[in-house]
Formats: structure tokens, sequence, C-alpha cells
């Protein structure tokens, strides 16, 4: 299979390239091109989460728990949160992400199981969809096909890389058909989880909207509220003085 080096280089690359190609053809800003270059480039290593070796494992997590949070400050402030506390969530996602995804992915998947498949890339770009929930529809999903395209692109070369010649005679090594697949044939459960997963997500993105809508409308009824009543105390307050006087 591709090293560490080759599928983030890779990933990379194609990543510039499709950053370049929104902005110059599909009317994406800059930072909108340069962003989607970056997720295309990180999620080129994503599949490398089950990995048993360290450096890729190590690597992966550390950049996807640095950029998650950046992409919820919007849904932090949205749940009322302001200044320090956006801070302390944000440093909780990165600690959950850090050590508690880490160790789930360490203890629950196997390198090129269901990680390593069709459906996962799916269950990574609608991550990133529900990530990116207050960009115009287009950059939503501009950004979801960046993410969906590196992780292809390390399914691809993994696939790739199990092709040996040898005398100049292809062959095929036994990790051929393990990264681009449908389903896994380690087992029942495993294919379970993973569409399960995929289904839970679909539900999500299609009830988000709705959902935060209405968390939206609660908090600015909150706040009306709350601005009603300091109003009311203030008009008491300076008519109890008017009085005095």
């Amino acid at each position: 299979m591709a090293d560490f080096k080759t599928h983030i280089t890779t990933s990379t690359l194609v990543g510039i390239g499709y950053g370049a190609a929104g902005v110059a053809g599909f009317n994406m800003n800059l930072e909108e091109g340069i962003l989607a270059a970056g997720l295309c480039g990180i999620a080129g290593i994503l599949p490398d989460l089950d990995s048993d070796s360290g450096i890729p494992v190590r690597e992966t997590i550390a950049l996807t728990a640095a950029v998650v949070p950046l992409l919820l400050l919007e849904r932090f402030q949205d749940f009322g949160l302001q200044g320090e506390s956006i801070v302390l969530a944000g440093a909780g996602m990165y600690l959950f992400i850090r050590f508690v995804v880490a160790r789930m992915f360490k203890s629950y998947t196997v390198h090129r199981g269901m990680w390593h498949s069709v459906p996962a890339a799916a269950i990574a770009g609608l991550v990133i969809y529900l990530l990116c929930a207050y960009d115009p529809p287009p950059v939503r999903l501009y950004k979801t096909v960046a993410v969906v395209l590196g992780f292809f692109i390390h399914l691809i070369l993994d696939e790739i890389w199990a092709i040996e010649f040898t005398h100049g005679i292809p062959r095929l090594k036994k990790s051929f058909g393990t990264a681009i697949k449908l389903w896994s044939s380690q087992g029942l459960w495993p294919n379970i989880s993973t569409y399960g997963k995929l289904v839970v997500l679909v539900f999500i993105v299609f009830g988000d909207k709705g959902w935060m809508d209405q968390i939206r409308q609660k908090r600015i009824e909150i706040q009306h509220t709350a601005s009603e009543s300091l109003n009311q105390w203030i008009r008491g307050d300076a008519a109890e003085n008017t009085l005095l006087r």
C-alpha cells in the first residue's frame, strides 16, 4: 500500500487543483478555494485512522482535532456560547477527538476494514457537510466534494499499490480490492455498523436546518425576554428615583 507521505502529497496536490478549479471556474472566493484544498489534503489521510502504524493515526487525528473546532465556531455561537465559553468548547472538542475518537478507532477498527470503503467516504463527506452548516448550499457542497475526493484518492492509491509487476507482468496482491469496496468480508457487524452510521447521518443532514432554526429562534426569544426584563427593571428603578425626589 502507499505510504503516508505518498497519500498526503497526492491528496494535497489534487486538493490544490480542486481549489483552483473552484475559484477559476465555479465562482468560489479565494478563501473557500484554499479551505477546500486543505480539506481535500486532510481527507487524503483520513482512511489511515484504522492503521496500526503510529504516524498516520497521530498526524491524522492531530489535524482533524485542530480543524473541527474551527468549523464548529458558528454552531457554538448558535448555542449561545461567547468568548471564553467558545474557547473552552473548542478545547473540549479538540481533546475529545484527540483522545476519545482516537481510542475508539484503535479499539473498534481493523486496517483495511470498512473504514476503507465507499460508504466510509460518504460518511466523511456527510460529516463535513454538517460542519459547514453556515455556508451557502453551493459552497457547502463544494467543500463536501473536496473531502470525498481526498478520501477516494487514498482508496485509489491503495488499490494501485496493490498491483505489483514481476518481470513486467502485473500481479494482484492479496490486499487488492480491500480499499474500494461497498462491504467487508470480515463479518456482518462491520457492514451493519457502517451503513447504520451512514443512515443516521443522512437523517441528521435532512433535519439539520429545521433543528438549528428552532435553536436559533429559541435563543432569540430568550434574549428578547432578558432584554425586556432588563428594560422593565431600568424603568422601575427610574420611576422609584423620581418618587424619592
